[in-house]
């Protein structure tokens, strides 16, 4: 059936309007499920029922406000049938030894990480970031599973995008009242599970600096002794699929000693990536003539040091962070 004039309008009107919210919709699904895959799932799912329903849409709320109904709403549905993404940190399971059996558990749905530039964190101006690095942090993220869904949407709605409780009332089709009140038990639960960062002190963007290029350079000599000094005294090491979590500078330097494939010096290399508005890398190991992928450490830095490392295996990831399949040896 042909469209006529007046449809063709209508949905150029729609996709005009619509489409400068698509990074920060897809920021949203991302904090819902913890996958980047899902969210760009979810978010062509929102936008395809707002488009069907565009003749509908009365103005009674900005289009924002009705697009993240929609996809709040979405999310809720998705994760009927989904379970949670851990880290092995949140399995509660004890640290491990590095020189312990490597186990993997590729049937669980771990957490993924999303490139900055996916979900609009790497801009510069402040006033044009529609996603702040802090909303989309992994130990955020990671503490989010943890809240059953409805909690979940509350907690960003109200915390996150500073909607009022009334607005979130009616995505929920719920209370004002009963919106504070789930509101209320997600912090409760937030708190018991989020690592505390008051007292950690970011370093400066000089330090940061420093601290990135030491990184890359102790790695890509794998100077076992020099990757000592990279760490904080309580640095955590984790790797999705494996479900072992690892502490400590030397049990880290020992984990990478005896378990990762590279030998020595220039056996590794590292190329810089913004993921959850952390820093981190895509890490290649020499395969004769070429490097391929091999994991993705995301980095989480205070001034004394490298805190938090979650290296992930998952090399699909590589295309979704523009980097390349191979590098050339």
């Amino acid at each position: 059936m042909t469209m006529t004039l007046t449809e063709r309008r209508a949905d150029e009107d729609f996709l005009r309007q619509a489409d400068p919210f698509r990074r920060e919709l897809l920021a949203h699904c991302y904090r819902m499920l913890g996958s980047v895959h899902d969210a760009e799932d979810l978010v062509q799912e929102t936008y395809l029922r707002a488009w069907k329903s565009y003749d509908r849409f009365e103005g009674r709320s900005s289009l924002r406000t009705w697009l993240y109904r929609i996809a709040t709403r979405v999310c809720l549905t998705a994760l009927e049938s989904r379970d949670k993404r851990p880290l092995p940190t949140g399995l509660g399971g004890p640290g491990l030894d590095g020189g312990d059996e490597l186990v993997a558990q590729d049937e669980v749905p771990w957490l993924e990480p999303v490139p900055d530039a996916m979900v609009g964190a790497d801009q510069a101006d402040p006033a044009a970031i529609v996603t702040s690095r802090e909303s989309i942090r992994l130990a955020l993220m990671a503490a989010l599973q943890h809240l059953p869904p409805r909690q979940r949407a509350v907690l960003i709605l109200r915390d996150v995008l500073q909607w009022r409780a009334a607005e979130v009332a009616k995505v929920l089709d719920t209370t004002t009242t009963a919106v504070n009140s789930i509101l209320q038990r997600a912090r409760a639960q937030l708190d018991e599970v989020t690592p505390r960062e008051d007292d950690v002190v970011a370093p400066g963007d000089a330090e940061q600096r420093e601290l990135l290029e030491r990184f890359v350079d102790v790695f890509e000599r794998k100077d076992i002794s020099a990757m000592v000094e990279l760490f904080t005294k309580d640095a955590i090491w984790e790797m999705p699929p494996f479900v072992g979590w690892y502490q400590g500078p030397e049990n880290i330097a020992k984990l990478i000693d005896l378990k990762c494939p590279a030998k020595g010096p220039g056996d590794m290399r590292l190329l810089p990536i913004r993921s959850n508005g952390q820093p981190g890398f895509g890490l290649y190991v020499r395969d004769g003539d070429v490097y391929r992928p091999f994991n993705m450490p995301v980095l989480t830095l205070s001034k004394s040091g490298v805190r938090h490392v979650t290296c992930f295996f998952d090399t699909g990831l590589f295309a979704k962070f523009g980097l390349p399949e191979v590098l050339p040896a």
